[in-house]
């Protein structure tokens, strides 16, 4: 599959902007004990959150449209593929399974518009 994801129809998979970003935070126990000595152990066997930012400029009308339709119809709740470049996988691409809660949009120009909008990686089956 091509970076991206599939929003169906006419439109089929939307790539977005380069320089998008990820962030990992690593969930951890710690126990603190006295003298400063400490424990810490990994939360769960998928404990590192991870978020990705992207964003989608100056797009025309239409493809904003149908972008935002997807987010809406998936409600904050179901996941979807996403399909991101990581050579540090072994391979080119690495696909996670990502909710998007929140998404902004903005009016440019004329028809042209952009989208920013947060994934946040779950592990389901």
């Amino acid at each position: 599959m091509a970076i991206g994801f599939d929003v169906g129809g006419t439109l089929g998979v939307v790539a977005p902007d380069k320089g998008f970003s990820r962030n990992n935070e690593p969930r951890v126990h710690i126990a603190e004990f006295g003298d400063g000595y400490e424990q810490r152990l990994a939360h769960g066997i998928n404990n590192i959150k991870q978020s990705f930012s992207v964003s989608f400029a100056n797009r025309p009308k239409d493809e904003i449209d149908d972008i935002v339709a997807f987010f809406e119809s998936k409600k904050g709740a179901t996941a979807f593929n996403f399909v991101f470049s990581d050579t540090n996988s072994g391979s080119n691409e690495e696909t996670v399974k990502v909710v998007c809660e929140s998404w902004d949009q903005t009016w440019d120009y004329d028809d042209f518009y952009s989208l920013s909008a947060t994934f946040r990686r779950i592990y389901e089956a």
